[in-house]
């Protein structure tokens, strides 16, 4: 029996972290774990999810030192393009488990080139001293490998999550979230080309984190109405409600890693947005289209999206990496 910490962008109802937090916590307790306690932002809406125990995001040392294992949780966390202070937050979880001699996993990751040359060192000088690395992608392992650090490939979690199977995709669906290279001119190009070609189509925005994505489809909404195309918003949505309509798709226009993750499993044309590099990572593993945000690119990128095959999707499976002791 093995007591378990799980540390992750967990809490924030971000869709990709919190289907990898349900993955990654059914499979513990299916496997009879003792005790497993999630670090969170809402840790009482995290325990009612999932059924475990949970605890703040600052009050980590306890259940670390009560534990057996740390789990460095799915998703991008060892990372610095977002802030360096979620990497430091993240690499101080790890080295405090490492301090208390605890086995420490890092689970299901990608990882890119980093940003500042401090995140660099010490996330190597970190992850040298962890007892199992997995990652989601090959592009990862390769990162690690040049950096002396040996990984093990296993794909990501949410490859693992059932797909409904749609008796018939329709509509289109766009997922865009904050970023600041999201300008209003790629809005407007987007907008444009949709208003071009998809008029008779029904237009979905989705959002997968409200409190980032939001505010953002809120105003692609008001472009959209300005060029006569009636949309609609999904949010406040659950893990299964999120598959369950972004596979009843016939197209998804997305910025979210795992927006596009499901709908291409589901059999949904994709076209990423290549908002970060793990965007395109993930376009060219399974093989759908994807643009960078300059709106010269639009036209071409929905004329790709049109013309997809989605029966050459290289559809990879998830496998889970050895968890216990």
């Amino acid at each position: 029996m093995t007591k378990y910490v799980i540390s992750g962008y967990i809490g924030f109802d971000n869709f990709g972290d919190e289907a990898i937090a349900e993955i990654l916590t059914k499979y513990l307790k299916d496997n009879n774990a003792e005790k497993i306690t999630v670090i969170s932002a809402n840790p009482e809406k995290t325990s009612r999810l999932y059924g475990v125990e949970s605890c703040k995001i600052l009050d980590f040392i306890k259940p670390i030192k009560e534990a057996d294992i740390l789990i460095s949780s799915g998703g991008s966390l060892l990372q610095d393009i977002t802030s360096l202070k979620s990497l430091l937050y993240y690499l101080a979880v790890i080295m405090t488990a490492i301090l208390f001699n605890k086995k420490v996993y890092i689970f299901a990751q990608g990882f890119t080139p980093f940003r500042t040359k401090i995140g660099g060192f010490l996330t190597k000088f970190v992850l040298k001293k962890c007892d199992k690395i997995t990652v989601r992608d090959e592009k990862s392992q390769e990162f690690l490998s040049e950096m002396g650090i040996s990984s093990e490939l296993v794909h990501d979690p949410v490859f693992a999550l059932e797909t409904p199977k749609a008796e018939r995709h329709e509509g289109v669906g766009i997922q865009l979230r904050k970023s600041m290279f999201l300008s209003d001119e790629f809005m407007y190009f987007l907008a444009s080309e949709i208003a071009d070609k998809f008029k008779n189509k029904e237009i979905k925005l989705f959002s997968l984190q409200d409190s980032v994505d939001i505010p953002v489809l809120e105003h692609f909404l008001s472009i959209l109405t300005s060029k006569g195309i009636i949309a609609r918003i999904y949010m406040n949505m659950s893990i299964q409600e999120t598959i369950a309509e972004l596979s009843k798709l016939e197209y998804l226009i997305g910025m979210r890693f795992h927006a596009n993750l499901v709908a291409a499993k589901a059999g949904v044309k994709v076209l990423g947005i290549n908002y970060d590099v793990k965007v395109k990572t993930l376009a060219e593993s399974i093989g759908f289209p994807c643009i960078n945000m300059f709106g010269c690119e639009v036209s071409n990128g929905l004329k790709d999206l049109i013309a997809a095959n989605i029966h050459k999707y290289n559809i990879p499976m998830f496998t889970f990496p050895n968890l216990f002791v």
